[in-house]
């Protein structure tokens, strides 16, 4: 289902990431061969912390930003492909067991051979199906259960998920959707960059079609039908900073009411054909958007649905159909990300059956490489936060004791999930054949697409997770009220068992302290201990965290990437909070240690440095201009650098710490530092 969640970072996929080794053999978690001492702190925090480090580490060919998340993601998809790859190659391991059945998706994916052979083949029903359809309710019709076969999603999006003004029920959903570029502004802007994605859009859209057989001329005609449409759906989309206002988009309706304003699309007859039974009401994030699709139906020809339908089929299968079609695929997102080299295929596969069936391999994953002690170290960890954060809200000078009440009542109901789910999905009825790759992923579909739409009129289910063992993540769910912390990002340099407390806290506590930050950010502060979106401020304290809100907006509007483009603060609000109130809440729990509370240096460095630097270790990284650009569009996390300085320059300690004054660069008057959590 689609979680509403902030997470750490929006992670594109070796050396495993290890801390350097000190002459006597014991690790150096903070390298003083990886900073760039030359630079003063106070001018620049992000090279001075990391130069060396940035200059040494170039982009791989197979990837689009390097960094400390990618190294150890790189680490991590090695440690899934041993996983995988032993698991394919055992011949005792049994029908129905998890190492049969992570074995055989692996094995399938990885059977080139067979995929070259078969081409397109895998998809020549649903293209024929679909020139079969003889009008529109055809076209609807086959709108509506592409998705219930895992095919697409045209049109529009759909899923089941928490009623977020009720979230013990679960809800029917509908959400904008119907195009292919990564943001509405691609469609709608005429800079160069966007000009120059559409033009290879336009390519990838022939080149897919011409490899089915269609002649040149008429591939040329497809694409230009299918921009079209998809443009008229970008025109009529709200922009991502206008979806983040929870309000604006909780718009509850029966669905005959809802019918009434959608001429053209009965949502009582769709329902049933997405397999929803029995549901009188349902959610929906931006009404205006049917409105134009309905209006879309009328003027729009047969045919060039039937092309667009069709356009979802083949944008949908690509990747997992033979050499000629995967390597166009490529060629499209080249111009989007920049990447130079295709990522290997073995790679691809392990992130895909991670992806596909991740709590089957996740079993396996957990047993290798996430030890008992270190989910005992992390819910210490969590439990120091969360005392932190309570003693930062108690003593917090802008908030009246009626607001702080409550929002102490929320922070002690999150719910806190370590390392993998106490009850593991089974995927029972998902069928998995070694021998057919792309039915496997059809099958997985239509699979979870039904364990989705069976959530309705059932109890919310409270152990469910967003994210599989080995992902280098972190989430906070405002309906669910948790946090949650996979595996595989409890590994250096975010964590590890042997390192000093300012590393630890530095690295995961931050990280820690920023999900729970999430539950007060400019979206998760809506929702109350219960998960419901539901105003639990007083209008004064509203006013004053709204002030603050707006200068960290603006602080981080003023930076900007490629010279030119500009982080949008906007944008980045909650997860901007989310760095300022993490750091500040781990610096807290820190200082009550007994290493925060000497003056004990680590390799020349004070227990105060070591943190501020730990944190920055976490940002370092190189990235393309191609997908620094487009992140800048779509990611709601701010750059790396800007992670790195943003929190600590409105942070009294790092100035302290690094001994910062007037007239450095990133210096901020004290009276211009802002405090929130």
């Amino acid at each position: 289902m689609k979680l509403k969640v902030a997470s750490l970072m929006l992670l594109s996929s070796g050396f495993i990431f290890t801390a350097a080794q000190a002459q006597d053999g014991t690790k150096k978690f903070i390298d003083k061969s990886n900073m760039d001492l030359s630079v003063k702190p106070g001018d620049d925090f992000y090279t001075y912390a990391s130069g060396n480090w940035i200059k040494n580490n170039p982009v791989p060919g197979k990837e689009t930003r390097w960094g400390s998340f990618q190294v150890l993601r790189d680490f991590n998809i090695n440690a899934v492909k041993t996983i995988v790859t032993n698991s394919m190659n055992d011949k005792n391991a049994i029908a129905g067991s998890l190492e049969k059945r992570v074995g055989d998706f692996y094995a399938a994916g990885m059977d080139s051979l067979t995929i070259e052979k078969l081409g397109y083949t895998p998809i020549k029903p649903d293209l024929a199906r679909i020139d079969a359809i003889k009008d529109l309710n055809g076209v609807i019709d086959e709108a509506a259960t592409m998705r219930t076969k895992g095919i697409g999603s045209p049109m529009f999006g759909f899923y089941i998920g928490q009623d977020s003004k009720n979230p013990t029920v679960m809800m029917p959903q509908l959400g904008q959707g119907g195009t292919t570029l990564p943001d509405r502004d691609y469609y709608l802007k005429d800079d160069a960059r966007s000009v120059k994605i559409r033009e290879a859009y336009h390519d990838f859209i022939v080149s897919l079609f011409t490899l089915t057989g269609t002649t040149p001329a008429q591939s040329e005609k497809n694409a230009k039908t299918i921009f079209d449409i998809e443009k008229k759906f970008a025109e009529a989309q709200m922009s991502r900073v206008e979806m983040r206002d929870p309000y604006k988009t909780y718009n509850k309706f029966s669905v005959s009411d809802f019918s009434k304003t959608t001429p053209g699309l009965n949502w009582g007859y769709l329902m049933q054909k997405m397999k929803v039974v029995g549901e009188d009401s349902i959610l929906v994030g931006n009404p205006k958007f049917f409105v134009t699709t309905s209006s879309m139906l009328k003027f729009i020809p047969l045919a060039d649905w039937k092309t667009y339908l069709k356009w979802n089929v083949l944008k949908s299968s690509a990747n997992n159909l033979s050499s000629p079609f995967v390597a166009t695929g490529f060629k499209f997102s080249q111009a989007l990300s920049g990447q130079k080299v295709q990522t290997p295929r073995w790679q691809r596969m392990s992130s895909l059956t991670d992806g596909t069936i991740g709590e089957l391999l996740g079993q396996i994953y957990v047993k290798s490489y996430f030890k008992p002690e270190a989910k005992v170290r992390m819910k210490e960890l969590v439990n120091n936060l969360s005392k932190a954060y309570e003693i930062r809200i108690s003593n917090l000078n802008w908030m009246s004791d009626v607001t702080k009440k409550k929002a102490l009542d929320k922070l002690n109901a999150f719910t806190k999930k370590i390392g993998y789910p106490d009850k593991w999905e089974t995927y029972d009825g998902l069928a998995i054949n070694k021998a057919t790759y792309f039915q496997n992923l059809r099958s997985a579909g239509a699979w979870g697409y039904n364990k989705m739409v069976n959530q309705l009129g059932k109890p919310v289910d409270k152990n469910r997770w967003g994210m599989t063992p080995p992902t280098v993540n972190a989430y906070y769910s405002p309906v669910m009220n948790e946090i949650v912390f996979p595996a595989g990002i409890l590994q250096f340099p975010f964590f590890d068992p042997n390192a000093d407390d300012a590393v630890n806290y530095g690295g995961i506590g931050a990280v820690i302290g920023h999900e729970m930050s999430h539950g007060f950010d400019d979206q998760g502060s809506q929702y109350d201990k219960d998960g419901s979106l539901r105003n639990w401020w007083t209008p004064e304290d509203l006013k004053n965290f709204k002030a603050k809100t707006s200068a960290l907006a603006a602080q981080y509007d003023g930076y900007t990437v490629l010279d030119t483009i500009h982080v949008n603060g906007k944008l980045t609000l909650g997860e901007n909070i989310g760095d300022l109130g993490g750091l500040n809440v781990a610096y807290a729990a820190f200082k009550m240690t007994k290493q925060g509370q000497s003056e004990d240096k680590i390799d020349g460095f004070t227990p105060d440095q070591r943190f501020f630097l730990a944190w920055a270790q976490v940002w370092r990284g190189n990235i393309l201009p191609e997908s620094a650009a487009q992140l800048i569009v779509t990611d709601p996390h701010s750059p790396g650098p800007y992670r790195t300085i943003g929190a600590p320059v409105n942070m009294d300690a790092w100035y302290k710490a690094f001994n910062v004054q007037a007239g450095d660069k990133l210096y901020k008057a004290p009276e211009d530092r802002i405090r929130i959590w």
